[in-house]
């Protein structure tokens, strides 16, 4: 939570002093606004602490009990007081107007500048950041920790750490188990999401009000298999670090009841590699090291065939010892760099397939998007087996697919539908590698330097994007490298 009012006159430096509202420093102050309007309120949000130094004031009490009143509305904070500027005290009609109205009142003694009492403010509030950034790690190592004890405990420990009810349902919608144990009666009213959610293609949560209650429904479950679902119910909507936990539970609470579920074997494995293919899992904590003793050894290829293998679970010695799994009705194989898991899935499968380059299990994301690139390659080239060294590498690897052809041509359509098209693509690419030099350009196009100024104006006018954006030509570039080996 953001710092009181009485966090900051307890920081001695600043050398605050409270002149009204002394019932009412437990107030938060989530930021500081130096303002000398006298209605400043249409740029305040609330919770501010405004301070001024009363330079534009009009006197007499009536104006300082409305400009009071106009603070107390907007429901800010407190209101800081320079002294000594341009008024040597408090107003004492604004002192006055203050205590009548309810409004604290801080006066800042000229010593102390306004900056101070902002960046005191942001010390504390980058503070409570990183103390609930503690808790929170906190709080998710005591829920895996309840994770070895079962599905239910870790509801009990996510109960603890958020408050409110939980539910933890069966996939038909039945409670399995509830905290407290009368919010089972809740699962009647969760029902329809529930039946809605299971039938839904996406997987996606749902929240639900009722009764003046807010409950958030989670499906539970890997590789597209939903085992249960999530309720997390109560009168105050979750914050940031409530969410954070409920989301760390949700992939503790799938992977239990994979693990638990009568002939998941394979769910398991599909969620396990799925996990290492998407680098969710911290590869170089010392944790891993028992898991990883289990998987192939270290450099790892990973391969994937277009469909899944006809006629149930693969029969191939040469995967033995590999990590097997169906993801998203494709078959995909983790195996060491010795093995030949490409040659395996296209006798299983019949092709076709893309293989991964050869990495340790931190780079099994990027191997993941190789294998991904080769398949495609395959089925374009109608190949049964394309590997990542045969694709072109670096960026333009990743561009050279029919997908990326297609975006180059949208990116640079204006050009191309122009009746001038190869003159102004060329003079763009000429431009682009010489760095935008206008004599080097010229020199390589063999025109004049105002000829091809007048062609780069013409481009930027065709062109949606800045040509001065580097993200912008960079995108242009590979567009245009594209389409050369197109």
């Amino acid at each position: 939570m953001p710092p009181t009012l009485g966090a900051l006159l307890r920081t001695p430096r600043l050398q605050l002093r409270l002149l009204a509202g002394d019932d009412r420093i437990d107030r938060e102050v989530r930021w500081v606004a130096v303002s000398e309007l006298t209605d400043p309120t249409p740029y305040l949000e609330g919770g501010e602490l405004v301070l001024t130094t009363g330079v534009r004031w009009t006197a007499g009490a009536d104006a300082a009990r409305d400009y009071v009143r106009r603070l107390v509305r907007r429901e800010v904070a407190g209101l800081g007081f320079g002294s000594g500027v341009a008024h040597n005290n408090v107003p004492a009609d604004l002192v006055d107007a203050a205590r009548k109205l309810g409004l604290p009142l801080v006066e800042v003694p000229r010593p102390t500048p306004f900056i101070a009492v902002g960046k005191e403010v942001s010390r504390l509030l980058a503070k409570e950041e990183y103390e609930g950034l503690s808790r929170a790690f906190a709080a998710q190592r005591r829920l895996t920790q309840a994770a070895l004890r079962g599905a239910e405990a870790i509801v009990d420990r996510l109960a603890g750490e958020v408050g409110g009810w939980l539910l933890l349902l069966a996939p038909d919608g039945s409670p399995r188990h509830a905290v407290p144990a009368a919010a089972a009666e809740r699962a009647a009213d969760l029902a329809g999401e529930v039946r809605r959610l299971r039938q839904a293609r996406q997987r996606a949560g749902a929240s639900v009000t009722s009764g003046g209650e807010t409950a958030a429904v989670q499906p539970l479950g890997v590789g597209g298999r939903v085992q249960g679902f999530l309720a997390v119910g109560g009168a105050h909507r979750l914050g940031a670090d409530e969410r954070t936990l409920v989301n760390a539970a949700v992939s503790l609470l799938s992977l239990e009841l994979e693990r638990t579920a009568p002939g998941r074997g394979e769910g398991l494995r599909g969620g396990l590699l799925e996990a290492l293919l998407s680098g969710a899992i911290d590869v170089d904590r010392a944790a891993s090291a028992r898991l990883l003793s289990a998987l192939p050894a270290e450099p790892v290829v990973v391969a994937f065939a277009a469909a899944a293998a006809s006629g149930g679970a693969p029969r191939d010695p040469a995967l033995d010892g590999c990590l097997v799994a169906e993801l998203d009705d494709r078959l995909v194989v983790l195996s060491s760099e010795d093995t030949d898991p490409g040659g395996a899935l296209a006798r299983l499968t019949g092709g076709p397939v893309g293989v991964g380059g050869p990495v340790g299990y931190r780079d099994l994301p990027m191997a993941r998007g190789q294998a991904e690139r080769a398949v495609q390659a395959a089925q374009r080239d109608g190949r049964p087996v394309v590997r990542a060294a045969d694709l072109p590498g670096g960026f333009l690897g990743l561009v050279d697919t029919p997908a990326g052809t297609r975006l180059a041509h949208d990116l640079l359509a204006p050009l191309l539908s122009h009746r001038s098209a190869d003159d102004l693509v060329r003079s763009l690419r000429a431009y682009l590698a010489a760095a935008g030099r206008w004599d080097a350009a010229a020199e390589e196009l063999r025109v004049h330097r105002h000829t091809l100024r007048y062609r780069i104006t013409r481009i930027r006018e065709l062109l949606p994007g800045d040509l001065d954006d580097p993200d912008y030509r960079a995108e242009l570039w590979m567009a245009l490298r594209t389409l050369e080996s197109d």
